[in-house]
This record gives structure tokens, sequence and C-alpha cells, in this order.
């Protein structure tokens, strides 16, 4: 056997396996930043899970009769109400906690319901019910009926609860804090005056009440439909238990829709009696629309639309004074002081620089379109019985359609259905007008009584813009007291009593020439050529006095006096026809003041009076005629045609007196024979000559 190798044994090498053993790989730290978001991340994901876990298991541990009861001892605690659950209950603890009660009503002291609603939701306060304790958020009224009744010695319903309500927030030192939303959805509002028997009704109310929980300021803000139009509201109190206790409280409420904006920021109070004092606004775009949405019969005519008012108000029980109002209807703007009270009266005075009264008449026509003759469609006064008015108003400028007034202060009071106008002075038409304009309601549709004064007056824009007479020009005076009653401006004047008066110098008679037509007349008797319905008459005076029965003025005293002419008048005028009938003498005034005139002549006056004509009188223009005089004498008292001596009776209006003894013989003309006076003549043979025949000389 071979000999095996001896085995060589190394020795290990201690250094190097020590050096082997202290090399190790580097190693990466997280930052201790990262580190601290990461545990504080998985804290909060813990407490969340913890919450959640909580609110799923604690709500199955709190018994529901404990929340239920918990809840209605805090409402009654906080508003100090009791209310009646007439229906079931129903707690809701997950996901949040939610009490509901059904039916639930809130009675009077004499029993009937001053709230009810079908359902009243109570949310409660997430961290509170972690813990156990029950507390409310907020509480919803889901459709409820509030009902407020102002009793004829203007208590209400409500004043026993909210005496409870003012006891239960003022709260003490240390107590909790209450909920702090009330919210009323789908709600209705009725509000009944006992004494005025009157009933309006808010439906669809949609509010949000924030209730006085910490500060005790009350505010509440939504919506409500009142006469079928939304109106948006917010009302807020400064202190909510001073107002409930009476005592003086801030106050700011605003209401906006489509008939009208209402603003007030002032104060409160009601203990004794209701007082309110601040910054009063209110506008809308037709006045008219306004008051007839309102329940309310707006005034006959025109105008009422654009309309503002800004003023300081000051309520005293029933009665709302208006200091410094800002006043602006139709353009118009007035400054003054106004006063309404419980029994509907406003009185006032206003003061503007321009008052334009067109609108307000521009329903009214006096005259049909043609102007030929007085409107005949039904006066309507609807709307006067509902509000007492006594106004005085004041204005620099009048503008009435095409008529401009100057300085003008006026009274106007309506009572009774009544409307008076109590003219002081107004500068119209040149000159000065007062007196005083009433128009009613009566049996047959209106009554209407005036007594005007117009002194100094511009005749034919005054004559002009009231009758549409535009015959007389120059200044004079004017007086007339009339009344009458009638459905129409025609029927009124159908029955139209009275008297009227004018007096004017240095003036003239537009659309006639007097002088002219007797000068004319008198060269030329029976001149038929021209025209004498153009130029004008002079005049120095004229005089005019009517008496008016039914409808017909009756002349007492017209007389005319100018430099060359003068004139009288008498007869009527219809005034429902607008025509004359006059009959007067025309003259030809001599040079010398003591002289008799030089020549008179009758004539008439007929047609409508806008366009009369004058016809001087035939039997006078005969008579003056040389060549036509013994013509007309012979064919009057001799045995003239039958139709011949109608004709000239018609022509002079008057028949031919019978003698009373056989008229002496006249001088035949030519181819005629006169009739005998002797009865046996007539019967004498035609071809027989009378014996009364002059002899040819």
């Amino acid at each position: 056997m071979g000999a095996s190798k001896p085995r060589t044994l190394i020795a290990p090498d201690r250094g190097r396996r020590t050096r082997q053993r202290t090399e190790k790989k580097p190693v990466v730290t997280a930052p201790v930043g990262i580190i601290g978001i990461k545990r504080l991340a998985l804290g909060v994901i813990g407490v969340v899970l913890v919450g959640f876990g909580a609110a799923f298991i604690f709500p199955f541990l709190m018994p529901a009769e404990t929340v239920r009861e918990a809840v209605k001892a805090e409402i009654r605690a906080v508003t100090g109400f009791d209310p009646v659950l007439r229906g079931g209950a129903s707690v809701s603890l997950f996901p949040a906690g939610r009490v509901s009660f059904d039916d639930v009503s809130l009675d009077d002291r004499t029993g009937a319901a001053a709230l009810s609603a079908e359902h009243v939701v109570a949310r409660l306060r997430f961290f509170p019910f972690l813990i156990g304790r029950v507390e409310i958020s907020d509480i919803s009224l889901v459709r409820p009926t509030i009902a407020i009744v102002f009793n004829a010695d203007r208590s209400s319903n409500w004043s026993g609860h909210i005496e409870a309500l003012a006891r239960s927030l003022e709260r003490p030192p240390g107590r909790a804090a209450s909920f702090s939303e009330i919210r009323i959805e789908d709600g209705t509002i009725i509000l009944r005056d006992q004494a005025n028997e009157n009933i309006e009704t808010l439906s669809r109310v949609q509010f949000a009440l924030a209730w006085p929980s910490i500060s005790r300021s009350f505010a509440g803000t939504g919506g409500f439909s009142w006469r079928d139009e939304q109106i948006s509201a917010s009302i807020s109190f400064a202190d909510f238990v001073a107002t409930l206790r009476g005592d003086r409280s801030g106050l700011k409420v605003r209401l906006n829709g489509a008939p009208f904006n209402f603003a007030f920021d002032g104060y409160i109070s009601h203990r004794p009696t209701l007082k309110m004092e601040g910054t009063l606004a209110a506008d809308a775009t037709s006045l008219r629309d306004a008051l007839r949405w309102a329940g309310q019969q707006p005034p006959p005519g025109g105008g009422l639309g654009r309309f503002a008012l800004k003023a300081q108000a000051n309520v005293a029980a029933a009665t709302i004074g208006l200091s410094k109002a800002h006043v602006e209807l139709d353009g118009n703007i007035g400054e003054g002081v106004l006063t309404l009270n419980g029994r509907q009266t406003l009185q006032g005075t206003l003061a503007t620089e321009a008052l334009d009264l067109t609108p307000y008449i521009s329903t009214v026509r006096l005259l049909t379109g043609g102007e030929h003759g007085w409107d005949s469609k039904p006066i309507a006064l609807n709307g006067l019985d509902g509000v007492d008015v006594d106004l005085r108003l004041s204005a620099a400028r009048v503008t009435i359609a095409n008529a401009k007034l100057g300085r003008t202060a006026v009274t106007a009071t309506l009572h009774g259905g009544r409307i008076t106008v109590a003219i002081g002075e107004s500068e119209a038409f040149g000159g000065v007008v007062t007196g005083t304009l009433g128009i009613a309601k009566s049996a047959p549709g209106a009554g209407v009584k005036a007594q005007l004064q117009f002194a100094n007056v511009d005749l034919e824009q005054c004559l002009g813009e009231l009758f549409g007479i535009r015959r007389l020009e120059g200044k004079g005076n004017l007086a007339f007291a009339i009344e009458s009653d009638g459905g129409s401006v025609y029927e009124l004047t159908k029955g139209l009593n009275g008297t009227a008066d004018l007096f004017s110098r240095k003036g003239a008679i537009t659309g006639l020439n007097v002088e002219q037509l007797l000068r004319r007349i008198e060269r030329k008797p029976l001149s038929g050529g021209g025209d004498f319905r153009i130029g004008k008459t002079p005049y120095e005076t004229l005089t005019v006095k009517l008496n008016i029965v039914n409808g017909i003025a009756n002349v007492e005293d017209v007389r005319m006096e100018g430099s060359a002419v003068g004139l009288g008048l008498s007869g009527s005028a219809s005034i429902p026809a607008r025509e004359l009938d006059l009959r007067g003498t025309a003259s030809l005034l001599a040079t010398s003041a003591n002289a008799l005139p030089s020549f008179e002549l009758p004539f008439m006056v007929q047609g409508p009076w806008t366009d009369p004509i004058m016809l001087p009188d035939p039997e006078s223009r005969i008579q003056r005629s040389g060549a036509a005089a013994p013509l007309l004498d012979a064919l009057r008292t001799r045995g003239a045609p039958d139709a011949v001596r109608s004709v000239i009776e018609r022509l002079t209006g008057s028949a031919p007196t019978q003698p009373a003894a056989p008229p002496a013989a006249a001088p035949a003309l030519a181819d005629t024979a006169a009739p005998d006076a002797q009865p046996q003549a007539q019967a004498a043979p035609a071809n027989s000559t009378p014996d009364a025949l002059p002899k040819p000389q």
C-alpha cells in the first residue's frame, strides 16, 4: 500500500475573517416626519372607525322611548309650548338622529288650534348624541297651519303662547343652548281680524327662523304666496325677548314681490300700546294694480301708475304718521306730511313744484270724438267708499290736458263716496279761479255740484277748455253755480239747473262783424250778398245773465255795448243740443252821446253754438226798403192770396192783425184790382168795375 500523503493544515486567517464579518450593507432609515404623519393618519382612521362604530352601535343601545321623551321635554323647555300629540311618533337613530311626531297641535285658551302640523321633525346633534345626550339641532314643521286671530279688543289667540315663550327664552345662567333653527315647510298662515271681519290667507309658506339660542336676536327669511302672488320676506328683531315682553327692540322688515315692495327699519314696542318708529319705504310698478291685488277697488279714471314712498314713520296704536314724506305718483313728486288712522282716513299736506293731472282725466270725456255732442258713455264712480281722504295740495305749476295753470292751492276731500275739491286760489287762464267742485254717486249714476268764480280770465281760452266755445276774445269775469244728476255727461246736461253770469270789458265777438252788416243793410236793406260770419265785433262791455232750468239756459239779460254798435239779446240756448235760439236788436250808435241810434235791426241767432248763423229780420228789411214796403203793406192788409200771406208770415214770424173797420183804399199796382170793402161787391161779376177805383187824371 502506498503510503498516504500527509494533509496540510492551513491555519485560518483570523484577521481576514474578522474583516469579512465587519463588512455590512448600508441601511436606509425613513425620516422622522413621515413616520409621524403615518401614525397620525392611523390614529384618525382609528377614531373615525370607532366613531362610525359607535354611531352604528350606540343608537341600538339607546331606547327610542327615552329619545322621544327627551325631545318633547326640550321643546317644552325651550319654547314654553305644550303641544298636543294626537298621532304617532317615530325615532330614527341611524345614520342621523331624527325624531318625528305626527298630527301635532298647539291649542289656545279656548281649545281652538293656534297651530297644527302634519309632522314635526326634530334633528339631533351628532356629537352629544355619541355620549348619550339628546340635544335638538333644528326643528321642521311640515305642512303646518298657523291661525292668528285678532279679537275686537285687539287681543290675540297667541297672547298666552307669547307670554310662555318670553318666560322660556329668559334662560337662567348656566342653562345649555337650545336648538338654533325652526323651519316651516309648505305651511299656511291664516290672519283673522274679528273687528273688521277680514280674513287673509298666506299659502305655500317656506320660512327659516333663526332661533335665539345663543344671542338675543331673532331672524326669519323665506317666502309665501299671498293672493296668488309670490312674496319674498325677511324679518329680524334685535332683542327677541324684549319684543315678546312688549319692550322697545330693533325691527327690520322686507317684503318683495310683483305687486309691491316694502321695507321698514326702526324700532317697535307694544306695551301698553303698539308703537313703531323708523324709516319706511314702499314702491309699486302700478298702484292701481297693487290696490286691486290687495282687494281694494281703485278709484275710477286713469293714472295711479308708478308709485314710490319714503318717509319717517311713527305708528301709535291704529294711527300711522308719515313725516318728511317723499311721494312719487305718475311722475308727480311731492313732499309733506301724511296721516292714516284706523278709520281708513288719509289726511295730509303735500307740496310740489309741478303737478300733472292729465293721467287722471285721460278717461274722462265731455264731448264725443268729433266734439259735436256731449259724451253719452255711463259714468262709473266705483271705488270711492273704501277710504276717506282729506288732502291739502299746493303746486307751482299745474297741467290739465292742454290747460296750463299757475300757482294753485286746493283741498281735496273724499267722504262717504263724495269728492269735493275746494280751490283756494288757482292762477288759471290768465286770471284767478276760486270755488268748489263736487261729484258723488247718485241713483241715476252721478251727481255734480259746482260753484266757481273766474276772475279776469282769458275768455276764449277759458270757455274753449270748459265748454268748447271759442267766440269771445278779451278778459272777463265768469261765475256759475250749477248742479245736476245723470248717468252720463249728456244726461247731466239735460238735468242741469243753476245760474251763469259773465261780464267783460274791452273784448270782441269773433266770427261776426255786426257793424259791417248793419251799415250794409242800412244802405241796401234787401241786399243778400256777402258773408258776415267773418271778422269780429269789438265791444266796450259785455254782460250775460243766464238762468238754467233742465238744461235750457234762458237769457235774462244779454247786452253788448261798443263804440259803434250796441246789441241786446233774449231767448234761450239748449245745453244738451248745444244750439242757440236767440232774438235781438243790433244798433248803429250815433256819434253824439245823447243821440238816438241811427239804425236798428232786429235779428235772430240760430244753430250750433260753435258755428251759429245770424239772420237779420226780413220784415224790418222789407219795411226799410222804399220799393218793397208798399208791397208788404198791400199784401198783408188787402186780399193777397193765402199762399203769399203764409210765406210772409213765416218770414216775419207773426200773423197780420185783422182791421176792425174797412181799410182805406191803397194805391193799386199795375194790372191789379183793389179789393172792394163791401161784402156785396164780392158777389159781383168778375168783369164788373169797382166803384172805389180812382179815376184817371
